[in-house]
Protein backbone atom coordinates (compact mmCIF):
# COMPACT_ATOMS: atom_id res chain seq x y z
CA UNK A 1 0.00 0.00 0.00
CA UNK A 2 2.78 2.66 0.88
CA UNK A 3 4.53 1.62 -2.48
CA UNK A 4 1.44 2.37 -4.23
CA UNK A 5 1.19 5.48 -2.22
CA UNK A 6 4.36 6.41 -2.94
CA UNK A 7 4.44 5.88 -7.17
CA UNK A 8 1.03 7.51 -6.92
CA UNK A 9 2.57 10.70 -5.37
CA UNK A 10 5.66 10.39 -7.57
CA UNK A 11 2.78 10.18 -10.56
CA UNK A 12 1.50 13.74 -10.07
CA UNK A 13 5.14 15.32 -9.13
CA UNK A 14 6.11 14.55 -12.59
CA UNK A 15 2.70 15.88 -13.94
CA UNK A 16 2.71 18.71 -12.51
CA UNK A 17 6.39 19.38 -12.96
CA UNK A 18 5.80 18.66 -17.03
CA UNK A 19 2.96 21.15 -16.98
CA UNK A 20 5.32 24.20 -15.14
CA UNK A 21 8.17 23.49 -16.66
CA UNK A 22 8.25 21.58 -20.10
CA UNK A 23 4.65 22.78 -21.53
CA UNK A 24 5.73 26.85 -21.18
CA UNK A 25 9.41 25.44 -23.00
CA UNK A 26 7.48 23.76 -25.51
CA UNK A 27 5.11 26.79 -26.54
CA UNK A 28 8.77 28.96 -26.47
CA UNK A 29 10.17 26.70 -28.86
CA UNK A 30 7.14 26.53 -30.98
CA UNK A 31 6.73 30.23 -31.14
CA UNK A 32 10.64 30.97 -32.10
CA UNK A 33 10.73 28.56 -34.69
CA UNK A 34 7.81 30.30 -36.72
CA UNK A 35 6.77 33.61 -38.80
CA UNK A 36 6.00 36.97 -37.18
CA UNK A 37 2.37 36.57 -38.59
CA UNK A 38 1.59 33.13 -37.08
CA UNK A 39 3.44 33.96 -33.80
CA UNK A 40 0.92 36.42 -33.11
CA UNK A 41 -1.55 33.72 -32.05
CA UNK A 42 0.75 32.69 -28.95
CA UNK A 43 -1.01 28.77 -29.33
CA UNK A 44 0.97 25.05 -29.93
CA UNK A 45 -0.29 25.10 -33.45
CA UNK A 46 2.51 23.57 -35.55
CA UNK A 47 4.41 26.25 -37.70
CA UNK A 48 3.63 26.45 -41.51
CA UNK A 49 6.34 27.76 -42.29
CA UNK A 50 10.44 27.32 -40.68
CA UNK A 51 12.33 30.61 -40.85
CA UNK A 52 14.84 29.33 -38.10
CA UNK A 53 17.59 31.05 -40.00
CA UNK A 54 16.45 33.86 -40.45
CA UNK A 55 14.38 34.38 -36.94
CA UNK A 56 18.46 33.34 -35.40
CA UNK A 57 19.97 36.16 -37.54
CA UNK A 58 17.43 38.78 -36.82
CA UNK A 59 18.13 38.25 -33.25
CA UNK A 60 21.91 38.79 -33.84
CA UNK A 61 21.84 41.41 -35.55
CA UNK A 62 19.12 43.56 -33.80
CA UNK A 63 20.45 47.02 -32.83
CA UNK A 64 23.83 46.82 -34.50
CA UNK A 65 24.50 43.20 -32.94
CA UNK A 66 23.69 44.14 -29.43
CA UNK A 67 22.97 40.28 -28.04
CA UNK A 68 26.80 39.37 -28.67
CA UNK A 69 27.87 42.45 -26.67
CA UNK A 70 25.69 41.58 -24.23
CA UNK A 71 27.18 37.96 -23.79
CA UNK A 72 30.26 38.97 -22.98
CA UNK A 73 29.32 41.92 -20.69
CA UNK A 74 27.09 39.14 -19.13
CA UNK A 75 30.18 36.43 -19.12
CA UNK A 76 32.55 39.36 -17.20
CA UNK A 77 29.56 40.58 -14.83
CA UNK A 78 28.59 36.49 -14.12
CA UNK A 79 32.63 35.67 -13.60
CA UNK A 80 33.37 38.23 -11.43
CA UNK A 81 30.28 38.42 -9.33
CA UNK A 82 30.71 34.69 -8.64
CA UNK A 83 34.88 34.97 -7.71
CA UNK A 84 34.19 37.54 -5.22
CA UNK A 85 31.19 35.73 -3.34
CA UNK A 86 32.43 32.69 -3.21
CA UNK A 87 35.83 34.21 -1.45
CA UNK A 88 33.93 36.40 0.16
CA UNK A 89 31.17 33.66 1.79
CA UNK A 90 33.67 31.47 2.35
CA UNK A 91 36.09 33.90 4.74
CA UNK A 92 32.73 35.21 6.27
CA UNK A 93 31.63 31.85 7.28
CA UNK A 94 34.63 30.89 8.37
CA UNK A 95 35.21 33.27 10.80
CA UNK A 96 31.73 33.49 11.92
CA UNK A 97 31.27 29.59 11.99
CA UNK A 98 34.32 29.07 14.39
CA UNK A 99 33.75 32.41 16.31
CA UNK A 100 30.56 32.36 18.01
CA UNK A 101 30.06 35.98 19.96
CA UNK A 102 27.67 38.53 20.31
CA UNK A 103 29.05 39.36 17.16
CA UNK A 104 28.10 36.60 15.63
CA UNK A 105 25.11 36.72 16.05
CA UNK A 106 24.33 40.06 15.13
CA UNK A 107 26.08 39.12 12.05
CA UNK A 108 23.52 36.19 11.99
CA UNK A 109 20.93 38.32 11.60
CA UNK A 110 21.99 40.78 9.11
CA UNK A 111 22.67 37.17 6.97
CA UNK A 112 18.96 36.41 7.06
CA UNK A 113 17.89 39.86 6.44
CA UNK A 114 19.43 39.83 3.86
CA UNK A 115 17.63 36.69 2.45
CA UNK A 116 14.41 37.74 3.82
CA UNK A 117 14.20 41.59 3.09
CA UNK A 118 13.78 42.49 -0.51
CA UNK A 119 16.66 44.77 -2.31
CA UNK A 120 16.08 48.37 -2.89
CA UNK A 121 16.76 49.83 -5.93
CA UNK A 122 16.64 53.20 -4.89
CA UNK A 123 19.47 53.43 -2.18
CA UNK A 124 21.71 51.44 -4.55
CA UNK A 125 21.90 54.02 -6.92
CA UNK A 126 22.20 56.56 -4.09
CA UNK A 127 24.75 54.13 -2.99
CA UNK A 128 26.48 53.59 -6.17
CA UNK A 129 26.32 57.59 -7.61
CA UNK A 130 27.88 58.32 -4.31
CA UNK A 131 30.91 56.16 -4.94
CA UNK A 132 30.79 57.00 -8.63
CA UNK A 133 30.29 53.43 -9.36
CA UNK A 134 26.67 54.32 -11.30
CA UNK A 135 26.01 52.84 -14.48
CA UNK A 136 29.40 51.08 -14.34
CA UNK A 137 30.00 47.38 -14.74
CA UNK A 138 32.29 47.56 -11.33
CA UNK A 139 29.19 48.85 -9.48
CA UNK A 140 26.68 46.43 -10.95
CA UNK A 141 29.45 43.61 -9.82
CA UNK A 142 29.32 45.26 -6.17
CA UNK A 143 25.43 44.81 -6.03
CA UNK A 144 25.43 41.26 -7.27
CA UNK A 145 27.80 40.32 -4.86
CA UNK A 146 26.13 42.25 -1.90
CA UNK A 147 22.43 40.35 -3.02
CA UNK A 148 24.21 37.04 -4.09
CA UNK A 149 25.97 36.22 -0.74
CA UNK A 150 23.47 35.65 2.45
CA UNK A 151 22.33 32.53 0.42
CA UNK A 152 26.28 31.82 -0.26
CA UNK A 153 26.90 32.12 3.21
CA UNK A 154 24.71 30.12 4.34
CA UNK A 155 25.65 27.25 2.46
CA UNK A 156 29.32 27.35 3.32
CA UNK A 157 28.44 27.86 7.29
CA UNK A 158 26.30 24.55 7.01
CA UNK A 159 29.34 22.74 5.49
CA UNK A 160 31.87 24.08 7.67
CA UNK A 161 30.32 23.20 10.83
CA UNK A 162 31.35 19.33 10.13
CA UNK A 163 34.83 19.86 9.79
CA UNK A 164 36.42 19.62 13.20
CA UNK A 165 37.88 22.21 15.16
CA UNK A 166 41.40 19.95 15.83
CA UNK A 167 42.27 20.61 12.25
CA UNK A 168 42.16 24.35 12.66
CA UNK A 169 44.45 23.78 15.76
CA UNK A 170 46.45 21.00 14.51
CA UNK A 171 47.52 23.55 11.45
CA UNK A 172 47.79 26.61 13.71
CA UNK A 173 50.34 24.37 15.85
CA UNK A 174 52.29 23.88 12.92
CA UNK A 175 53.01 27.47 11.97
CA UNK A 176 49.54 28.73 9.82
CA UNK A 177 48.71 32.17 10.48
CA UNK A 178 44.59 32.91 9.36
CA UNK A 179 45.07 33.18 5.75
CA UNK A 180 47.07 30.42 5.18
CA UNK A 181 44.90 28.10 7.84
CA UNK A 182 42.08 28.89 5.36
CA UNK A 183 43.14 28.93 2.19
CA UNK A 184 45.23 25.71 2.52
CA UNK A 185 43.70 24.16 4.86
CA UNK A 186 39.68 25.05 4.92
CA UNK A 187 39.21 26.27 1.78
CA UNK A 188 40.31 22.88 0.12
CA UNK A 189 37.80 20.84 1.88
CA UNK A 190 35.23 23.00 0.36
CA UNK A 191 34.90 21.84 -2.96
CA UNK A 192 31.52 20.34 -2.72
CA UNK A 193 29.94 23.50 -1.44
CA UNK A 194 31.70 25.81 -3.87
CA UNK A 195 30.62 23.90 -6.68
CA UNK A 196 27.11 24.53 -5.83
CA UNK A 197 27.60 28.06 -4.96
CA UNK A 198 29.48 28.54 -8.39
CA UNK A 199 26.51 27.64 -10.20
CA UNK A 200 23.59 28.60 -8.08
CA UNK A 201 25.17 31.87 -8.40
CA UNK A 202 26.40 31.80 -11.43
CA UNK A 203 22.76 30.86 -12.94
CA UNK A 204 20.87 33.60 -10.64
CA UNK A 205 23.61 36.44 -11.38
CA UNK A 206 23.19 35.69 -15.96
CA UNK A 207 19.59 35.35 -15.12
CA UNK A 208 19.44 39.08 -13.17
CA UNK A 209 16.84 41.42 -15.35
CA UNK A 210 16.05 44.29 -12.37
CA UNK A 211 19.55 45.11 -11.56
CA UNK A 212 21.65 45.44 -14.75
CA UNK A 213 18.16 47.17 -16.13
CA UNK A 214 18.21 50.09 -13.28
CA UNK A 215 21.97 49.60 -12.50
CA UNK A 216 23.59 49.36 -15.77
CA UNK A 217 21.35 51.61 -18.19
CA UNK A 218 22.61 51.91 -22.06
CA UNK A 219 22.85 49.32 -25.36
CA UNK A 220 26.63 48.95 -25.14
CA UNK A 221 26.56 48.07 -20.92
CA UNK A 222 23.20 45.71 -22.13
CA UNK A 223 23.19 42.24 -20.51
CA UNK A 224 21.22 39.32 -22.21
CA UNK A 225 18.13 39.57 -20.28
CA UNK A 226 17.66 43.22 -20.81
CA UNK A 227 18.11 43.02 -24.89
CA UNK A 228 14.48 41.23 -24.22
CA UNK A 229 13.39 44.82 -24.90
CA UNK A 230 14.43 44.78 -28.43
CA UNK A 231 11.80 43.28 -29.70
CA UNK A 232 8.89 44.49 -27.37
CA UNK A 233 7.37 47.83 -27.14
CA UNK A 234 4.15 49.86 -26.53
CA UNK A 235 1.96 49.31 -29.73
CA UNK A 236 4.22 45.86 -31.34
CA UNK A 237 6.07 42.99 -29.76
CA UNK A 238 7.78 40.89 -32.86
CA UNK A 239 6.82 37.01 -30.61
CA UNK A 240 9.28 35.19 -32.85
CA UNK A 241 12.50 37.00 -32.07
CA UNK A 242 11.48 37.71 -28.71
CA UNK A 243 11.05 34.09 -28.08
CA UNK A 244 14.00 33.47 -30.53
CA UNK A 245 15.92 35.51 -28.38
CA UNK A 246 14.60 33.68 -25.00
CA UNK A 247 15.92 30.51 -25.98
CA UNK A 248 19.18 31.62 -26.83
CA UNK A 249 19.30 33.07 -23.96
CA UNK A 250 18.25 30.17 -21.55
CA UNK A 251 21.00 27.67 -23.32
CA UNK A 252 23.80 28.52 -21.06
CA UNK A 253 21.76 28.22 -17.90
CA UNK A 254 20.45 25.62 -19.29
CA UNK A 255 23.49 23.26 -19.82
CA UNK A 256 24.78 23.98 -16.70
CA UNK A 257 21.60 22.68 -15.32
CA UNK A 258 21.82 19.35 -16.97
CA UNK A 259 25.75 18.61 -16.74
CA UNK A 260 25.88 19.40 -13.39
CA UNK A 261 22.28 18.60 -11.89
CA UNK A 262 23.82 15.89 -9.31
CA UNK A 263 26.90 18.60 -8.04
CA UNK A 264 24.13 21.04 -7.32
CA UNK A 265 22.02 18.74 -5.61
CA UNK A 266 24.99 16.47 -3.68
CA UNK A 267 26.22 20.40 -2.34
CA UNK A 268 23.34 21.51 -0.80
CA UNK A 269 22.37 18.52 0.69
CA UNK A 270 25.82 18.13 1.98
CA UNK A 271 25.29 21.42 3.42
CA UNK A 272 21.61 20.61 5.05
CA UNK A 273 23.33 17.20 6.61
CA UNK A 274 26.51 18.24 8.16
CA UNK A 275 24.61 21.43 9.23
Amino acid sequence: MRALRRLSAEAVALVVATVVFLVPFALMLLTAVKDRTQAIDLDFSWPTSWPIVQNFMAVIEARDYVLLRAYVNSTILTVASVALIVIFAAMAAFVLQRRPGKVAKVADFLVLSGLIIPPAVVPTIWLLQALGLFKTLPGLILAEVAFNLSFAMLLFRAFIAAIPRELDEAAQIDGCGGLRLFFQVIFPLLRPVTITVILTSSVSVFNDFVNPLYLLPGDDNATVQVTLYNFQSQYNTQWNLLFMDIVLITIPPLLLFIFFNRKIVAGMTAGAIKG
